[in-house]
């Protein structure tokens, strides 16, 4: 529908036909200086006009509460023809536009019958619309406008209709209307010329905002202002921190609002030192600390890491809004103290869903992930609905978890309550289904997506490495590349994984060189870690060997790296370098228990027993402990977690029981299984009647005992 427009507004007269290409604000036609005046805007409601305090029906008018009433007074206007009246039928149609009782259907239905609207009519109606439900229709408004010929729009009808094209970021609307105000000759008033950088810097052009900024004679602090906040909101803080500079320069005064820009560019930036500069610049020169830059400060301290600051900020506020709290709860989650963050939601005097996904979030950033669902399901019993960003932080706590059970429900809750399936909430599906064992979900996903970016690639991949699917996984990633994509570090671990899995030991070594070779990318740990296991798993022990001695320094220390290699040397019973490795892992965390056990395994498996005796008694002697095991399942939509001896559970003698019996079924089949080695088959025959099924309390797991 707003194409149609774009079209149908080129096909008026007042601009000409279409161009190549957008064009923008030449030095020419800037230079026409419009000196700053005050002046009041026409657009406004003025109850206090002489001539509607004289006129009775118009000071009526003012008086309405209901659309009925202002019907009956316009009944009035048209039986004694006050209707007819420019003035009057203007503050008619303002009335409907603007009021607390404003209705803009029968704003545009009064203004549509009218003979002759005034100009003021139009704007008025122009600026009703921008403040409707539905701010694309000043589109149609001003079509309609231009097609009644008997107004020529001047610089109060664009600034709205820009700031709606910024919102709503119609850049081809923009462009089109940047068309016409440039034929008018209106780009020289300085509150349009504003309104056209806000629309560019929102639609993404900072390029073309920045030229026709530096080009214009008519710059005030609001120019600055949008342009400085545009680089931030598009994630560029050293060009609105390069740009504060030039302004103090030029002798530019700040306002709350800059400075709102430049703590938040600090903040984007993590500079805690720029940071400092800037709130000391707002106190030493007595700026008002509105509840904005008070709440765009105490973030900025908050992501650069100092949470005290932040507090002292939170606690000498007066009036706290629902983003000072929130920017706390945020603050105390990221840094781990969910305690405190959990008293401030609690202490919250008005909750919405933003506060409860900083708190989600925080705990699965923490890789909390059971805490992160338990506390969506508190927020669901608060009958707080959830948003697109609550689903991606759950989706990532089952994944973090293998909680495969939610992460369905939410899936069936996404498609229920028509949330949209943007690439974030797609994204974090495929991840999902992925880790929790359901690939042919995550793919039907994946194709489902309407929109997909290098992450959701990202994803599939690594799952499909997951699953075994090498061949499947770098055929995606071939895929990815010819669809334009650009792979990072994480989509390569995911390939050189497939690869790890498959056995693929040429593919691992080509896409490992291409990495620096072709994409520009540097290896990280994790992928010298893949190559290392690759080589191991294929025996090439010599060969990851020299590998990890040509990573980069920093990365030889790393007990990662030489424990994928200690592991290839048990596997591969490469006792020597097993034993050298071994050495280096000990001399590296002298308390990793795994390591004492793998080597003294690996002395077993040799018949070395002296050695592994020395290991174990190494090992004691050094006061390590082996590391319990750990392990979970999920029954209908909780998660259980089990450790060794782990008796907290209430049904923990059932499993106990289960186990036992478990464990003698499993004995019993390797002892029938040796004895086929030796005898003939007929000697196992048994009836399958003889077996009775074992349930355990409420699982579903299921064994058969022997009777």
């Amino acid at each position: 529908m707003i194409l149609l427009y774009v079209i149908e507004l080129r096909s008026l007269q007042l601009i000409p036909k279409s161009p190549s290409k957008p064009r923008f604000l030449s030095s020419s036609s800037l230079s026409r200086r419009s000196l700053p005046r005050f002046r009041e805007n026409p657009t406004n409601r003025n109850a206090t006009h002489p001539i509607v305090l004289k006129n009775p029906l118009l000071s009526l008018l003012e008086k309405c509460k209901s659309l009925c009433q202002v019907k009956q007074i316009q009944a009035q206007m048209v039986m004694t023809g006050l209707i007819f009246d420019g003035f009057a039928s203007s503050r008619l149609v303002c009335f409907c536009a603007v009021s607390d009782c404003r209705n803009f259907d029968y704003c545009t239905k009064i203004l549509y019958n009218l003979q002759n609207p005034n100009l003021f009519s139009w704007n008025i109606a122009i600026r009703g619309a921008a403040e409707s439900e539905n701010p694309e229709d000043v589109i149609v408004l001003y079509r309609k406008m231009l097609e009644h010929g008997g107004c020529r729009p001047d610089n109060f009808t664009y600034p709205p209709m820009l700031k709606i094209c910024a919102g709503l970021v119609l850049k081809d609307v923009g462009h089109e209307i940047l068309d016409h105000i440039l034929k008018l000759g209106l780009d020289a008033d300085i509150y349009v010329h504003n309104a056209v950088i806000h629309m560019l810097v929102s639609c993404g052009e900072q390029e073309l905002a920045r030229k026709v900024f530096d080009e214009s004679l008519v710059r005030d602090l609001v120019s600055w202002n949008s342009l400085i906040n545009g680089y931030v909101r598009s994630g560029r803080a050293k060009d609105a921190l390069e740009l504060f500079r030039e302004m103090q320069v030029e002798g530019v005064e700040p306002d709350e609002v800059t400075m709102i820009g430049v703590v938040s560019s600090c903040a984007e930036l993590e500079n805690l030192n720029m940071g400092r500069e800037s709130h000391q610049y707002i106190e030493e020169t007595g700026l008002n600390l509105t509840i904005p830059l008070a709440n765009a400060i105490m973030d900025m301290y908050v992501k650069c890491g100092d949470l005290e600051e932040a507090q002292r900020i939170f606690d000498n506020m007066e009036k706290k809004t629902i983003v000072s709290w929130t920017a706390m709860v945020v603050g105390y989650a990221r840094f781990g103290f969910f305690n405190a963050a959990r008293k401030l939601l609690e202490e919250m005097p008005e909750r919405d869903v933003v506060p409860w996904n900083a708190l989600i979030g925080g705990y699965v950033q923490a890789e909390c992930g059971k805490e992160a669902l338990a506390l969506f399901h508190e927020m669901q019993a608060g009958n707080v609905r959830p948003d697109e960003v609550t689903m991606v932080h759950c989706l990532s706590a089952c994944s973090q978890i293998g909680a495969l059970d939610v992460g369905i429900w939410i899936d069936q809750y996404i498609k229920k309550h028509n949330l949209y399936l943007n690439v974030a909430l797609g994204t974090a599906l495929v991840d999902m289904y992925a880790k929790c064992g359901n690939i042919t979900r995550a793919l039907q996903v994946f194709h489902e997506m309407p929109a997909r970016n290098s992450l959701t690639w990202t994803a599939i991949i690594g799952g499909l490495a997951l699953h075994g699917s090498a061949h499947d996984a770098i055929s995606y990633f071939l895929e990815m590349i010819d669809v334009g994509l650009m792979p990072d570090e994480i989509t390569f671990l995911g390939v050189l994984s497939a690869c790890c899995h498959g056995g693929l030991v040429d593919e691992g070594r080509k896409y490992f060189a291409q990495m620096s070779s072709k994409f520009n990318l540097y290896p990280q740990l994790k992928h010298y870690s893949c190559m290392v296991d690759l080589l191991g798993r294929a025996g090439l022990l010599e060969e990851a060997e020299e590998l990890i001695n040509s990573m980069p320094i920093q990365f030889q220390t790393d007990a990662v790296v030489w424990g994928a290699l200690f592991f290839a040397c048990r596997v591969h019973g490469n006792v020597l370098m097993g034993q050298r490795v071994g050495m280096k892992l000990l001399e590296l965390d002298p308390h990793d228990s795994g390591t004492y056990v793998l080597l003294a395994n690996m002395y077993g498996d040799a018949n070395m027993w002296e050695k592994a005796g020395k290991v174990r008694k190494m090992m004691r002697k050094r006061g390590v402990e082996k590391t319990p095991g750990c392990s979970s399942i999920e029954v209908n939509g909780i998660v259980y977690e089990f450790i060794v001896r782990d008796k907290s559970h209430p049904e923990s003698e059932q499993i106990y029981n289960c186990l036992v019996q478990l464990t003698r079924q499993s004995e019993f089949v390797e002892c029938m299984s040796d004895l086929a080695i030796h005898s003939d088959d007929s000697l196992l025959s048994f009836e399958l009647e003889t077996q009775r099924p074992i349930f355990c309390g409420n699982y579903s797991a299921q064994a058969y005992c022997i009777m």
